[in-house]
This record gives structure tokens, C-alpha cells and sequence, in this order.
């Protein structure tokens, strides 16, 4: 008799242990039994205003990546400019660095890992037939010796097939966004025609790598940006909507590199008609965004700018549990 109450307990435990569900209590759907997060959390609509505001120099008008690193935040213009920018807090610029044995085509986006800087220069959007799309690998130690070391990585997607010329804006197989994880890249990309973003995966090794189609996720807007922290599984990525509306889209507790496997939720900014291009974060609770300049006279005027934002309330719970 002891046996078998012995083994029905056991039962019961591993019975206990596989329920699956939601297990982030801001949810609405939050079940309180479930042990394994299935990814199936939703969430009520949330739109966030900044702490701060403050307008860049004009140097970096075109501000269009973000990265937090050497107690600096680093932005580049998109277009022609080679001169990495450290800002604080307040977006003043601190230092400079400029990339001299390099050509800014466009570039789109920095990211990291623990020892290189990563600036992709995979911008696509004027007619989506781009064959020379590269990301510059950079030893972080010689960039702020001001000697920077660089690689190139050269890559194409794996099902982009035809390179005939487009329309402006009209192609899926831009980029803006991507996140380096382990010895892998992940690109997000800014899908013109559908506002949601395809995920690929190349190799972070210099030479010519294949970006390997993954997943599609529907963020309702165009992807401009991302930040990663790999201890936390958790990226959230930045962009606006075809009519100038600025979105966080949030992507936590996912196992592994399946970065749909968990937590999905999309956030609203009050930040009407913002190009929003950049965004960093130290902890993981508090953001830096940066948008370019964007003037459509007359009606819009709207200035180049870094925005401070506090997602305490939203992430708290899961960063600290």
C-alpha cells in the first residue's frame, strides 16, 4: 500500500510539474497553476509616455542605432557620415569616433557582444536590390584606443530570389534591427508591405554568410531597432507604424534562441509622428530611444531627440523573480 501511494504521489508531481500555460501575472489570460510559460500570455493595451525628451545636436540628425557600452550611449547617422557618437544621458556628445577605412552606404543599426561592436550596414528600403550587405565587426578594445579594428561580414537572405529593382520602400528584405546572441546574428527585419518583421540567422564570423530564414512575427509596424540581454532572455524592439506611430514590441522568457517561444507584448509611445530609429538599455527596466530628424512642412517639424523611458512597471516582475 505504501508503494503505490508512494508512486501516485510521484505521479501527481510530474502531472503538476508539465501544466503549461501563462505564467506572467500582468497578463490577462495569467494562470497561477502553470509551471511552463507555452507562450500563450495577451495582454491589455498599453501606451507610455517618456520621462524625458531632449533634442540631439544637429550632427546627428540622422540618429538610427543605440547601444549602451563603456558608460556612453553610441549613435551613427545613417548615411555617409563615418563618426560613431558617445552621448550620456542628456544626449550630449562626449566623444567621437570616426571609422576611417570604411564607406557608410547605410547603416542601419549597432549591437554587441562582449568584445566586438556591430554596425549593420543592410539598409534597403530605396529599391530593395542591394547585393552588398554587410555588418562591420569591430574589437571593442581598439575602437576606444581610437584605432579600430574591423571585419566585414558580407551576407544575402537565403529566399531572396529576386533583385530587380522596386519601388522606394516597398520591399520585404530591408533591415533596421538586429541583436548578436553566442556566435550567431539575428536580424529583424523592416517588412514595408506587411508591417511585421522576419527573423534570420547568419554566422558572426568575418567573410560570406547566408542569412537563414526563422520566423515571422506580426508587430503591427515597421522594426527599426533592438536591444538584447542574453542573461535575461529579453529583446524589445523599437519602430513606428506606416502613419508615424512609435511601438516597443517586448519578447521575454523564451527559451533558447526561439525568441517567439515566450512573452510577446507590444507597448504604444505617446511620441505622435516620431521616426523612432535607436534604443538601449543597461538593465533592462530603463530605455534610451533616439529619433531622426522629420520634417514633412508643413505640418510636421519634428526634431531629432533622445527619450528616456521607465518600464518598471511592465518588467519589474519578470527581471527580479
Amino acid at each position: 500500500m505504501k508503494v503505490f501511494r508512494i508512486i501516485f504521489i510521484l505521479i501527481i508531481n510530474q502531472l503538476h510539474s508539465q501544466v503549461s500555460g501563462c505564467t506572467d501575472a500582468l497578463a490577462k489570460n495569467y494562470n497561477p497553476k502553470a509551471i511552463k510559460n507555452d507562450g500563450s500570455c495577451f495582454y491589455q493595451n498599453l501606451k507610455i509616455k517618456s520621462q524625458y525628451s531632449k533634442k540631439l545636436s544637429d550632427s546627428i540628425k540622422e540618429t538610427s542605432g543605440l547601444i549602451d557600452f563603456s558608460n556612453l550611449i553610441w549613435t551613427h547617422n545613417d548615411d555617409h557620415d563615418k563618426t560613431v557618437y558617445g552621448l550620456d544621458s542628456l544626449g550630449i556628445i562626449k566623444k567621437k569616433i570616426i571609422l576611417k577605412n570604411v564607406i557608410n552606404h547605410d547603416w542601419e543599426e549597432i549591437s554587441q557582444d562582449s568584445s566586438y561592436l556591430y554596425i549593420g550596414d543592410f539598409g534597403n528600403n530605396y529599391s530593395g536590390n542591394r547585393t552588398d550587405l554587410q555588418i562591420l565587426k569591430i574589437e571593442k578594445k581598439s575602437f576606444l584606443e581610437e584605432k579600430p579594428k574591423i571585419e566585414i561580414i558580407s551576407f544575402s537572405y537565403s529566399d531572396q530570389t529576386d533583385f530587380a529593382p522596386a519601388k522606394p520602400n516597398k520591399t520585404n528584405f530591408d533591415c533596421e534591427a538586429f541583436i548578436v546572441s553566442k556566435d550567431s546574428i539575428f536580424l529583424f527585419t523592416k517588412q514595408w508591405n506587411t508591417s511585421k518583421t522576419s527573423i534570420y540567422s547568419l554566422p558572426n564570423q568575418a567573410g560570406t554568410q547566408v542569412a537563414k530564414y526563422k520566423s515571422t512575427l506580426d508587430t503591427k509596424g515597421l522594426v527599426t531597432g533592438a536591444t538584447y540581454l542574453e542573461n535575461k532572455n529579453l529583446i524589445v524592439l523599437c519602430g513606428y507604424t506606416k502613419l508615424g506611430k512609435p511601438f516597443l514590441y517586448l519578447l521575454y522568457d523564451f527559451k533558447n534562441q526561439e525568441f517567439l517561444s515566450g512573452n510577446k507584448r507590444r507597448i504604444a509611445l505617446k511620441l505622435p509622428f516620431h521616426q523612432i530609429e535607436g534604443i538601449a538599455t543597461k538593465d533592462g527596466l530603463h530605455y534610451f530611444l533616439t529619433n531622426e530628424a522629420l520634417v514633412r512642412k508643413p505640418l510636421i517639424n519634428v526634431k531629432q531627440q533622445i527619450h528616456y523611458f521607465d518600464l518598471s512597471a511592465v518588467l519589474a516582475l519578470y527581471l527580479h523573480k
